[in-house]
């Protein structure tokens, strides 16, 4: 946790709104556009409504690289236990609609 985040003056909504930031922030700058356009609207319709654990499941996503993310996304390959979660399942989901409109619902789940 960085500075900003931890100092004792920011109450937790303070710091989970840095958070969400900078994870929408991430997924909008993965390094190509693809990558960035299914990542980045993603992060916009979902991340806002995310509890602290879907941000960590989010997070650990996008430590991951680009190749191991899309093959997950398509069912090419399996994710490894620790990435086959409800964040995983709602990118894929995502994906998968034809139109690209998977809205979240009420509380992000």
């Amino acid at each position: 946790m960085t500075d900003l985040q931890s100092s004792p003056g920011r109450s937790e909504r303070d710091r989970s709104e840095i958070r969400q930031r900078r994870l929408l922030f991430r997924a909008w700058h993965r390094g190509t556009q693809e990558s960035d356009l299914i990542l980045g609207t993603f992060a916009e319709l979902w991340v806002a409504g995310f509890e602290a654990d879907q941000l960590d499941r989010f997070e650990s996503l996008l430590d991951c690289s680009d190749a191991e993310l899309f093959d997950w996304i398509i069912g090419g390959a399996p994710p490894p236990p620790q990435h086959d979660h409800d964040v995983l399942r709602l990118l894929r989901n995502f994906c998968a609609k034809p139109d690209g409109d998977a809205q979240p619902t009420e509380g992000g789940t």
